[in-house]
């Protein structure tokens, strides 16, 4: 079976190297590159490296050399054929099938390449010349300089309805070739044909491979119909499928760790030339799943810099909306948006890139601006309304296809909701004493339990936090194959979040789970007087299973059993504010008498936490110990 190569440069595109290597090869990042132990030959020290950018992989100690598509007829044993539609069924592609007419439109478009590179070429010479001297002068106005405009190709068409036609008519290129390319318009009736581009201002637009496959044009009459005109969708074009500024971009991206999506060629060009080397643009749509694919080949969160309009908060939502089932673990979207009524290009214009960088620096986070749109003014006055609100989230993520991120998200926004939706309680009466009531001492018995002895909801969150936190210090082996509940349990404290971050990211990228190399790593990072609090204080002194002494098996069913208790907790915490907030709006016996039920219901829930079943017979301590 043949595939044309681009159905494979398609296939190489979409699917990440990196992530396709790295599900049978660990693999850490070093710059631009990553490396691991090769998958070919026995070895002891990482030789194989994994250049994402350009698309192969390399052995330095057996040679092994090639692409995702080799990998797996390497690693699997497959056939070429079979790796392909293997690979096309991950990236969502159907698999084409060439017969005689798509073999005739692979010969056509290696010609049809020639022709917009030579297109190209007499476009940037018109700008040099007499006709283009106005386009000039207006791209110099905008600060673009000479460098750039050679950089990124720019030319200019000029006014007349068949100067381009001539000029390729001339070069021996056909009139149907020009048709072919949407360089030529063609009317339905016997007219001739004429030019697409009509004094605008060109930009070329480049696929991966840097060749030229279609044009933009910006007018330079002000009374235009359109402002901006594309080519047509052609043999060679597909606008959802491609980025502008695509192949110059990828490289800086990869090194930057970092890409910004923008809306328009302007905003490419300046950000380009002010430092920001790493920006791409949709061609006049909403970013699409193409596009959204190809930006996280280039960086796994890509920062999407819109306009601080009405439009450009549209654009956002849409794109948002676009990305919700494509999101997976580490691959998400972040948002930049402009002052109101401000672009990228004329931010740094009027600011300086220093502005700029100060509005990629507080992007928010996916999640963050999904809350704010599905949230934006929202009423939650009656119960109703909020009922309305919570569906309308929760329909919105039920759009995520990762169960994984879908579970993480909804964590999130239930807390969020429940945040939004807290009780703020009333002066005076009955419900100003609601408060006092509930917060009697415990009594009798009840004294006798962890939160009987606390002051509430936050120092018992605070003991689960440090209790699950000092177990992974002193037996981070169970991070093995549970990093997720750890990952997704949702810490009060910013100081014990952050020292969990660090422990998941040591986790993730260590040759061996042990209690020294986490202590080297934490010290490493500056938490080393956190880490020696929790490790040499008292406080936890009686959970014994969190210590270096229990054996593993206990370490983990205590752990497991203290994160069901805090995730139950949670759960009732909230039912709590919930009931509250019921009871302020229409108080009533019934209300009253349910909410003290839960309390008890929270007492019980925090009582003994050594009432695990077969807990200490591995340490060889009877359970009740």
């Amino acid at each position: 079976m043949r595939f044309s190569p681009e159905f494979l440069d398609q296939l190489r595109e979409r699917l990440s190297l990196a992530e396709i290597i790295g599900s049978k090869v660990r693999l850490q990042r070093r710059g631009r590159e990553y490396v691991g132990l090769c998958p070919f030959h026995n070895e002891k020290t990482p030789s194989f490296t994994v250049v994402e950018d350009k698309g192969f992989y390399h052995c330095f100690g057996c040679s092994a050399h090639g692409d995702v598509i080799s990998f797996l007829t390497e690693t699997e044993g497959v056939s070429f054929p079979e790796a392909v539609e293997n690979l096309a069924a991950r990236a969502g592609l159907p698999v084409p099938v060439e017969n005689e007419t798509e073999r005739a439109d692979r010969e056509q478009r290696k010609t049809l390449y020639d022709v917009m590179a030579t297109a190209a070429s007499w476009f940037e010479s018109q700008l040099q010349t007499g006709p283009g001297s106005t386009a000039l002068a207006y791209l110099e106005k905008r600060g673009i300089g000479a460098t750039t405009i050679k950089a990124f190709g720019l030319g200019f068409a000029p006014a007349g309805r068949s100067a381009l036609k001539e000029a390729m008519l001339a070069r021996k290129i056909s009139e149907q070739q020009l048709i072919d390319t949407g360089l030529l318009i063609k009317p339905d009736d016997v007219k001739a044909s004429y030019d697409r581009f009509r004094d605008r201002i060109i930009f070329p637009i480049s696929d991966a491979r840097d060749r030229i496959i279609a044009f933009g044009g910006r007018a330079m009459d002000k009374n235009a119909k359109a402002k901006y005109l594309n080519s047509p969708e052609t043999i060679l074009f597909h606008k959802g499928r491609i980025l502008y500024n695509l192949s110059r971009a990828r490289k800086a991206a990869y090194d930057a760790g970092s890409l910004l999506v923008a809306e328009g060629y302007m905003d490419v060009i300046a950000l380009s030339q002010a430092g920001f080397p790493y920006a791409v643009a949709p061609l006049g749509t909403a970013l699409t799943e193409d596009q959204i694919a190809l930006a996280w080949r280039m960086a796994s969160e890509p920062v999407l810099c819109f306009d601080g309009d009405k439009a450009g908060k549209s654009a956002a939502g849409r794109a948002l909306e676009r990305a919700l089932p494509l999101l997976k673990p580490g691959y998400s979207l972040k948002f930049a948006l402009m002052p109101e009524g401000e672009d990228p290009d004329s931010v740094l214009r009027s600011e300086g890139k220093e502005a700029v960088r100060k509005i990629i620096s507080s992007s928010r986070s996916a999640s963050e601006m999904l809350w704010q749109l599905l949230t934006l003014g929202a009423d939650t006055s009656t119960p109703e309304r909020r009922a309305g609100l919570e569906k309308k989230v929760y329909d919105s993520l039920g759009n995520i296809k990762d169960d994984t991120v879908r579970r993480f998200y909804r964590n999130d926004f239930k807390n969020r909701l429940f945040k939004h939706f807290r009780f703020q309680p009333a002066k005076g009466g009955a419900r100003a004493s609601l408060k006092k009531r509930l917060a009697q001492p415990a009594t009798g018995d009840l004294k006798k339990t962890r939160l009987g002895k606390s002051s509430g909801e936050k120092a018992v969150k605070n003991h689960n936090e440090e209790l699950v936190t000092l177990v992974i210090l002193n037996h981070p082996q169970i991070l093995l194959g549970r990093h997720e509940e750890f990952v997704g349990m949702d810490f009060q404290s910013e100081e014990l979040s952050r020292l969990r971050d660090s422990i998941v990211e040591w986790a993730s990228n260590a040759e061996t789970l042990d209690r020294e190399g986490l202590n080297h790593h934490l010290v490493e990072k500056d938490f080393e007087k956190l880490y020696t609090r929790l490790t040499q204080g008292d406080s936890l002194k009686s959970d014994w299973f969190a210590w270096p002494d229990a054996d593993l098996a206990d370490a983990e069913k205590g752990w497991l059993h203290v994160l069901s208790r805090h995730h139950e907790l949670e759960s009732l915490f909230r039912d709590i504010r919930s009931t509250e907030e019921e009871l302020n709006n229409n108080w009533s016996d019934e209300g009253y008498r349910r909410l003290t039920a839960l309390q008890e219901e929270i007492h019980n829930a925090a009582g003994d936490e050594f009432e695990i079943e077969g807990l200490g017979l591995a340490s060889g301590r009877h359970p009740a110990v």
